[in-house]
């Protein structure tokens, strides 16, 4: 992206100006839904912006057929406000195709669905603003206030002219990014390799599926879905894939009704007041809630391989867990060699394939640059993560009078819940019940029929008349 030039400086908002209530950056599914909660609140003057000409929701993993892991009620404001005019049901209204959903009975939809629902928020929802690349954000301890420094893009994606605006608070939704593991990175990085992470899928899946033999690494759902696709596309007894995890197993996702519960705000209000180690012990044990493959497409994998034996002989598709990429590298000019390593075996072997696809999911975008200016003012752990409190506020310095929440960046301290779906809205009307302080969206005070906890109270909401401190512990409110 060419700079602006030296010369021309930015525009500040002008002094008489009044600042924002809140500026969101990034716009994906979480900020859209906090944008859509907060639009019937005039009171709340807004703004959200987004680097991207606009809304796209991993548009490499929209397959054919794949569906969301949420139900459709999951949508950007149902479980906060189902009368809200940007629910899904609304959406499907507007487009004169709610019968036909009703007839269509489903519970689940599929992924092209979720995008373009939310394709359809985001064109007109107001005070979005697409090709606005956020530069930095700053405490103005003179006007206290939060400074937000943008570049504004034009079609081409290049840098146009910058901005400044002011603004009390600020919502982070900056989203994930895909995570390709050290011993790939070099040639992922390579144009020429065809070495792929699962979110670019679709855009190369023709060339991929000339590939004579393909590898995909990883088994998430991505990974089955993925698998799954090509396996459908490769002819029978000719499929030469190969399947590879570092887990012990193709497991299935905990989809039991109380294991559910973990994505509750009941949960999220348990896990935020432990300690944090403990916390920190908890996540990685509970990969099989958020990492593992749904019941439906496990199915269907084992369906698809059956069928091909029905006129005897087995396909010529390999699926081995256990296995880790410990080194890899190029072998002529078009192969990807993988020294590979099974753990429990303590065995090594080496696999050529010509294509490789990267299911191995995504982690948290980085927030330092963003947020350099307000470093002296960031309070961390014990490994220097941010420290996020119940309401989903950066901890900061008590000289600074706004918030900073954060969106889908506090795992660390909220739990598997932090990337779900299913908790956008209740997340969303949280912020926005803090930020206003008069509770435009009441929450249930239980959510779960499970009790984390000996004591009970920890994970249950505020009760009116006490508000939820940094480790969720109840606070009488005097006077």
């Amino acid at each position: 992206m060419n700079a602006v030039p030296a010369e021309r400086a930015p525009h500040p908002t002008p002094p008489t100006e009044a600042p924002r209530d809140l500026v969101g950056v990034g716009i994906g599914p979480f900020n859209l839904s906090l944008a859509a909660l907060a639009h019937p609140l005039t009171e709340l003057d807004t703004a959200f912006y987004d680097q991207g000409p606009a809304f796209h929701w991993h548009p490499g993993l929209l397959i054919e057929g794949a569906t969301l892991q949420v139900p459709f009620l999951a949508d950007l404001v149902t479980l906060a406000d189902p009368t809200s005019h940007w629910s899904f049901l609304n959406y499907l209204k507007t487009q004169q195709r709610l019968f036909p959903f009703y007839f269509a009975e489903q519970f689940h939809i599929q992924r092209a669905a979720y995008d373009a629902y939310c394709r359809w928020v985001s064109e007109n929802l107001p005070g979005l603003h697409f090709s606005h690349q956020v530069d930095a954000v700053r405490w103005n301890s003179e006007r206290a206030l939060f400074e937000v420094d943008y570049t504004r893009l034009d079609a081409d994606g290049e840098a146009e002219a910058l901005g400044r605006t002011y603004t009390k608070n600020v919502a982070l939704g900056v989203g994930t990014e895909p995570h390709v593991p050290e011993p790939l990175r070099p040639l992922a990085d390579a144009p020429t390799v065809p070495v792929f992470h699962s979110a670019d899928y679709l855009t190369h899946r023709e060339r991929l599926l000339a590939a004579e033999h393909i590898t995909v690494i990883g088994s998430g759902q991505s990974g089955a879905e993925i698998f799954l696709d090509l396996l459908r596309a490769r002819p029978a007894g000719h499929e030469k894939l190969h399947w590879l995890t570092r887990t012990d197993a193709f497991a299935p996702m905990e989809y039991s009704k109380l294991g559910l519960e973990h994505f509750t705000p009941d949960y999220t209000r348990y896990f935020h007041q432990l300690p944090e180690d403990e916390r920190d012990h908890l996540v990685p044990a509970q990969w099989q809630l958020h990492k593992g493959i749904d019941a439906d497409t496990i199915t269907a994998i084992h369906e698809e391989l059956y069928r091909r034996t029905l006129n005897g002989g087995w396909p010529d598709a390999t699926l081995t867990p256990g296995v880790s990429v410990r080194t890899a590298g190029r072998v002529a000019t078009t192969k990807v060699e993988l020294h590979l390593e099974h753990r429990r075996q303590g065995s090594r072997s080496r696999l050529t394939t010509d294509a490789v696809i990267l299911a191995t999911g995504y982690k948290e975008r980085p927030l330092g640059q963003l947020l350099a200016g307000l470093d002296p003012y960031l309070r961390r752990d014990r490994a220097e993560r941010p420290r996020i409190d119940a309401q989903f506020r950066l901890v900061l310095d008590e000289s600074v009078r706004g918030a900073v929440y954060v969106q889908n960046a506090e795992r660390h301290t909220h739990g598997v819940g932090a990337p779900d779906l299913g908790l956008a809205a209740w997340r969303s009307a949280t912020i926005l019940n803090t930020l206003t302080g008069k509770d435009p969206y009441p929450q249930p005070e239980r959510t779960a029929f499970t009790t984390f906890g000996l004591t009970g109270h920890e994970n249950r909401a505020p009760r009116p008349g006490h508000r939820a401190g940094e480790r969720g512990q109840l606070i009488e409110l005097q006077g």
